[in-house]
């Protein structure tokens, strides 16, 4: 009598090969797991501030040196900005 439930020579190879690639998996994970949590966040040195945002001047000037504005608009937005606020039109 015959059994059919034996494995093979490429069943037994099929499944080292299995376990191999599981096996690289759990230890690729083991790995980026311990790297990600044992990272310790950076320290900033205790005198660091935020920049401060830039001033409308300096936008404008960014502007300018791109070539969104010639220097005729520059000069007149610039004037506009040191002349003080404007007030809205009532309507």
């Amino acid at each position: 009598m015959m059994y059919w439930n034996d494995m093979g020579g490429w069943g037994l190879g099929l499944m080292a090969i299995g376990v191999l690639l599981l096996l690289g998996v759990l230890v690729a994970l083991v790995l980026a797991l311990t790297g990600y949590l044992g990272r310790t966040p950076r320290q900033r040195p205790p005198d660091w501030q935020p920049a401060p945002p830039p001033s409308p001047e300096q936008l404008l000037a960014e502007r300018l040196a791109r070539g969104e504005i010639d220097p005729d608009e520059y000069r007149h937005r610039l004037d506009t900005l040191r002349s003080g606020p404007s007030r809205p039109a009532s309507g």
